[in-house]
């Protein structure tokens, strides 16, 4: 008994020391900082692992490392944009974009994102139709086919990727494949052999080095590009795997947006490709031309690449956000999978419902990750109360992350409106310049409402305390979910 006490009294003090030294000296958000207090204060001992594994940071470490001349025109021409955005002198092919130009300016500076003005946009809502779009564009492939995905799964659709892959492969295309450790750590080398032997090659994003331990486990590259011959691209929210067909049992129908894009905005998602490879893999990619070939210019959609990363400390998609956000006069609508916003967003929606600003927030009426929805239910009251109109969404799951303003500027990608997407996963969202295309997905987001439960005050006031607890204590670790 005395030597149980003992160690339990060691235990405490080596949280208390750990809390001071791991937290304190990092100078962390706030919120952070709580959270992480408590899992050391109730999980001695246990919490120092789970620190360990999910409490790392990155910004100290220069992951993507480029060598000397690599991305250099690109980098003459972001430094090109960025006088004329700064003195007025750049074009704009959509009139109604001359009011968003510092936005495009923010996006140019907090991360090199060239904002180019000749694109085709077309947007994918269901599983069926993009993968048709995706396998047409691969077996269109003649040159390269460049993927990365965050969920790969040995099932169906994944085994008819595979398939397809290996069969250009064989036609003599290169096909490179990357796949998140964590989140395809299921899959086995058996799975990837038919392209592996056709000479595909295939690289995990941070997998582990130690059987059983992945120590990189929080970090995960959750972004979903794939770029074809340099000249057709795909980013947003689909993974692969039958449920994103709608075959899941207990989800059902599922519910996301894609984009397809030809035009000067492929060699940025082939440019984000480039440096994710070249960070995973252990055969380099070289910056050939083959790779950036001459855009054909077929559409007039202004687009701007935007990535962020636990890299980096600028997390340039929130502020791409927030600075939607605060640009909007009349109309806020987004769709999100998680709700776990930060302080900053959270605030900035509700200035923009109390000043009279439509704000419509679409979130799932189904959980797919238990611990992450109750969450993301916990800030609705806070919404609501503020004059934003909540909705879940009943049909099936909802997995798509876009954000429309004003009916003129829109976001697609991967990064959901939560904590983990702005500060610790690698995403990468398209940001989209054109009333046109806006007007779509306001629409989608209109058609949408019909397969919806607006959630009212009077509602969400009578929740069984059961569920308000599950609410409150899954708020106390959003910032770490």
């Amino acid at each position: 008994m005395e030597l149980f006490q003992q160690i339990v009294s060691l235990l405490t003090i080596a949280n208390l020391l750990l809390a001071a030294i791991l937290i304190f000296m990092e100078r962390r958000n706030i919120a952070a900082t709580w959270a992480w207090l408590m899992v050391l204060l109730f999980l001695p001992g246990v919490g120092f692992v789970f620190y360990l594994l999910f409490g790392q940071k990155l910004t100290r470490r220069k992951l993507y490392r480029l060598r000397e001349g690599e991305f250099s025109r690109f980098q003459e021409a972001v430094e090109r944009q960025m006088r004329q955005l700064e003195n007025g002198t750049l074009c704009f092919r959509d009139p109604a974009m001359r009011d968003h130009r510092d936005m495009i300016l923010m996006n140019v500076a907090s991360d090199a994102a060239l904002l180019t003005q000749d694109n085709t946009v077309e947007v994918y809502t269901e599983g069926y139709s993009l993968f048709d779009a995706l396998f047409q564009s691969i077996d269109e492939a003649r040159d390269h086919i460049h993927i990365t995905t965050y969920i790969l799964r040995d099932d169906d659709l994944g085994g008819r990727l595979i398939r397809a892959l290996a069969d250009k492969a064989r036609q003599g295309v290169e096909v490179r494949l990357l796949y998140d450790a964590i989140g395809s750590s299921h899959l086995s080398t058996r799975f990837f052999r038919p392209l592996v032997k056709e000479g595909g090659q295939v690289a995990a994003f941070f997998p582990s080095r130690i059987p059983y331990v992945n120590i990189w486990v929080n970090f995960r590259n959750h972004r979903k590009i794939a770029v074809i011959d340099g000249r057709t691209g795909f980013i947003g929210g689909f993974n692969v795997g039958d449920e994103y067909l709608g075959l899941h049992k207990r989800l059902g129908y599922w519910r996301d947006t894609h984009l397809k894009l030809t035009g000067s905005a492929v060699p940025m998602l082939q440019a984000r490709f480039f440096l994710d490879w070249n960070l995973s893999a252990t055969r380099r990619m070289e910056e050939l031309p083959r790779y950036f070939p001459e855009p054909v210019a077929a559409g007039s959609v202004g687009v701007q690449i935007v990535s962020s990363g636990p890299n980096s400390e600028k997390q340039q998609i929130k502020h791409g956000y927030l600075k939607m956000i605060y640009k909007a006069k009349k109309r806020i609508f987004v769709q999100t999978p998680y709700l776990i916003p930060d302080d900053s967003l959270l605030t900035a929606l509700k200035m923009a419902a109390m000043s009279g600003v439509d704000v419509r927030v679409m979130i799932p009426g189904r959980a797919d990750h238990k611990l992450v929805y109750w969450a993301s239910q916990s800030y609705i009251g806070e919404l609501l109360k503020s004059g934003v109109r909540c909705f879940r969404y009943d049909k099936g799951f909802l997995h798509a992350k876009t954000m429309v303003v004003d009916g003129e500027i829109a976001s697609v990608g991967s990064a959901n409106l939560d904590i983990r997407s702005f500060k610790i996963n690698f995403e990468t969202n398209a940001f989209l310049f054109d009333t046109d295309l806006a007007t779509q997905l306001e629409q989608i987001f209109r058609q949408d409402l019909a397969d919806c439960t607006e959630v009212t005050m009077e509602a969400y006031e009578q929740r069984p305390i059961v569920v308000r607890l599950k609410e409150s204590l899954t708020r106390l670790l959003s910032p770490i979910l």
